[in-house]
């Protein structure tokens, strides 16, 4: 070709599993130019060769108008000498030496598919499996990368004849799609009985019916086992929390179409498009006074919110068409334990929950839980990141010089990988109290590290001790050759920082907020109520909440009317004796009081989560919880959206400016006495303590010249909080960083970590 140019090109990001293939064959072939394209280890490598012009035009449209599901992360093109052609091929993909390819996110089953799955003339009606290059399952059936069938666990079905001809077919949508198959090649359903008997019938017609008839059947999904229950059943949802062990805690319940979620909750353009997209989250939205149908009490006691999300397989859209009402859909495990997802593991734990289970014979790689997102200040935000956005990476503003692995902490646990600019933080592991979990989690960081190519050389952890991630941290060096592995402790507020800042693209340095209910603090007490002038590489404290004990330590957070009781005693004195809540608990109250003036089994504590609990017990909200954050969760429920009034909270300085949790507390017993109704009194305690934080992290932004916040820490879940906090401070004048990627709560500790282990240099 006279004139011609050829281009050596790399293309990194999410770009295989994603019809990235296709789509550069149909975009040389429209330009008319010749060469291949082909995966590997490290993404997508092509060739190109043409008129300047047209091969200019290529790579640029690359970028432009790659397919939905694909992320473009780089583009990077080199000249090299003319080789002629006539044609613009599709290369087998080769394995490379390096593994750092990106595996795109589970995705929400697209239209197409849908209309074949409601087609009774298509060859996959009805197939609870079918798939093509732009939905399906990705990161859940990926054994390692390049990602090709025969590394996924798809490997064990041979593709029919129908099958492979669309597999190979460039112009097909289902072209190198790794997990298509149809009824006669693809995976297939069963229904046993809990004594494993296999059950009679169709089996997504049969589950229908079981749930409707009151049963509670467990479903083996995408990343994992679900329990199933008809969520209008008031007995069906008893069984299913009282068998689970799930004393209060929402269930998620799933409805057919955004027209069902409507009509039963409030669900605004923002929420809608969180439900209907393609990672199909639970979203918690506003429910309607009167839903329709009317839900069981039990779904979601205490709330005013409902957890909803759409199906997001083809097994859930029939499940869905088939029982034609809202079902709970909560996570396959007992409550503490890491969710099932190896059918042998789930017949054995979850025998006792279920009456039945609905099966499936393609094998899940990684268990992944479901997504749960809020929407606030107009944005996403997530509470917990798994399905849907995991492994997606996030750029950061600072370089891995060496690979990090960062540990996390002990709730809400995840990890996170760190290289080049990308840090790849985990899918949702749970709570690491329990050896299930613990092992879950370790399992998880070999399996993503051989996914990703990435061999550590520093780990970056909790400055806790007893968390069993620093455990893990500690005995990664231990067993690493001498000077292999590099261990970097980051304080856990610090992390929270530098994880909002790490994910807004910031290094800093701004004023952090860190809001939670308890981190270890470097002076031996528990921090949790943190104003921190923070970058990347460290902090200085200067300012908290006023510290007050913790009586009785973990039964503290276990029983808030011990916080009650702590804060009362440091507002009131001896008056606190005629708190309402003081009544409840007689001489045990007196015993506690007794306690936290000694110090005696006492740790001192700056947690603003502390403080939410101790003023929930004070308004009958809630004495004992049975979850992490419950009273907090049930305390911002109950506030009075309307009310804008506020009680006082002053501070004092010293080395250090402290905000005084207790004059709070003595604003709201005066209430109380007065007969204040509870709504009004806990609407009056949250716009008082987001005016004392907006002034005290104005005043400290004005000290040290700085013109950021940043906001982090479990407690920004709150979203009346966070919203009265930012208007605050934005009328101020300064900018104000928030999560809209990663969750505030320590799920997003892990990013901050790594973020902090780069940024000191680690050598």
């Amino acid at each position: 070709m006279s004139g011609a140019v050829r281009s050596r090109i790399r293309v990194e990001g999410i770009v295989q599993g994603v019809g990235f293939r296709p789509f550069v064959h149909a975009l040389a072939s429209e330009a008319g130019l010749s060469g291949f394209v082909g995966n590997d280890s490290v993404g997508v490598f092509i060739e190109a060769e043409g008129p300047p012009e047209a091969v200019a035009r290529f790579v640029e449209d690359l970028r432009a108008r790659a397919p939905t599901l694909a992320v473009v992360d780089r583009v990077a093109s080199e000249p090299i000498a003319p080789l002629g052609g006539e044609r613009f091929e599709i290369m087998p993909s080769t394995p490379g030496t390096e593994a750092d390819a990106l595996v795109s996110p589970d995705s929400a089953t697209c239209a197409d598919c849908l209309a074949e799955l409601a087609d009774p003339s298509d060859r996959r009606y009805g197939y609870a499996f079918v798939n093509c290059t732009n939905c399906g399952p990705r990161f859940t059936i990926v054994r390692r990368v390049p990602y090709d069938r025969d590394n996924t666990t798809m490997a064990g079905f041979v593709m029919c004849g129908a099958c492979r001809r669309e597999y190979e077919d460039p112009s097909d949508r289902r072209f190198h799609a790794q997990p298509t198959c149809c009824p006669d090649c693809g995976p297939s359903l069963r229904l046993v009985a809990s004594d494993g008997r296999r059950l009679d019938g169709d089996p997504v017609a049969a589950t229908a019916e079981l749930l409707g008839q009151g049963s509670v059947v467990a479903i083996k999904g995408l990343g994992g086992f679900h329990l199933a229950a008809d969520a209008t059943q008031e007995g069906a949802v008893e069984r299913l929390r009282s068998r689970k062990h799930r004393e209060e805690r929402p269930f998620a319940v799933m409805v057919r179409d955004l027209e069902a979620a409507r009509r039963l909750a409030e669900v605004d353009d923002a929420e809608a498009a969180l439900l209907t997209g393609p990672e199909r989250p639970i979203v918690l939205v506003r429910r309607r006074a009167r839903p329709d149908p009317a839900l069981s009490v039990e779904v979601a006691p205490r709330t005013r919110e409902l957890g909803l999300l759409l199906p997001y397989t083809p097994l859930h859209h029939l499940l869905a068409a088939g029982l034609d009402r809202p079902f709970v859909l909560t996570s396959g495990n007992v409550s503490d334990e890491p969710i099932a997802y190896l059918d042998d593991d789930a017949v054995e734990r979850l025998a006792g929950i279920a009456d039945a289970f609905l099966l499936h014979d393609r094998p899940i790689a990684t268990r992944t839980d479901d997504s749960v997102l809020r929407v606030a200040l107009g944005s996403t935000l997530p509470i917990r990141r798994s399905r849907g956005f995991t492994p997606r990476p996030l750029e950061v503003p600072i370089h891995f010089r060496r690979p990090v692995l960062a540990v996390g902490a002990e709730l809400k646990s995840t990890f996170c990988l760190g290289k080049g600019t990308r840090a790849l933080v985990s899918h949702h592991i749970g709570d690491l109290e329990n050896y299930e979990t613990f092992r879950s989690f370790s399992t998880g960081v070999t399996h993503l590290c051989d996914v990703f190519g990435v061999a550590p050389s520093v780990v970056a952890h909790d400055l806790h001790p007893d968390y069993l991630s620093t455990k893990y941290a500690l005995d990664l060096e231990a067993s690493a050759p001498e000077d292999n592995l590099e261990l970097v402790g980051v304080q856990h507020h610090h992390a929270h920082i530098a994880s909002c800042l790490a994910e807004n693209g910031s290094v800093g340095p701004v004023l952090g907020v860190a809001l939670d209910g308890a981190g270890f603090g470097p002076d031996g007490t528990i921090w949790g109520g943190e104003l921190l002038v923070a970058d990347l590489a460290g902090f200085e404290r200067v300012g908290r909440l006023a510290p007050v004990p913790m009586p009785g330590g973990a039964s503290a957070v276990r029983q808030p009317w011990r916080m009650a009781a702590a804060y009362a005693d440091a507002a009131l004195g001896a008056e606190a004796e005629r708190l309402e809540v003081a009544r409840r608990h007689g001489r045990e109250w007196a015993e506690v009081v007794g306690l936290s003036r000694s110090r005696v089994s006492c740790q001192m504590t700056s947690s603003a989560g502390r403080l939410f609990d101790a003023v929930a017990a004070l308004l009958g909200v809630r004495d004992v919880v049975t979850y992490e954050g419950q009273a907090a969760v049930e305390l911002e429920q109950l506030a009075d959206p309307l009310e804008a009034g506020r009680y006082p909270m002053g501070s004092t300085r010293g080395r250090l400016l402290e905000l005084s949790g207790a004059e709070l507390v003595a604003a709201v017993a005066t209430d109380l006495a007065a007969g204040v109704e509870p709504p009004l009194v806990a609407a009056r305690f949250h716009n008082g303590f987001a005016a004392a934080v907006a002034g005290a992290a104005s005043e400290l932004c004005a000290e040290r010249r700085l013109r950021t916040v940043a906001l982090s820490g479990g407690v920004f879940q709150n979203v009346r909080l966070l919203t009265a906090l930012v208007a605050r401070l934005r009328s101020s004048g300064l900018e104000v960083l928030t999560h809209s990627r990663v969750p505030p709560n320590d799920g997003g500790i892990s990013l901050g970590q790594a973020a902090v282990a780069a940024a000191r240099g680690a050598t």
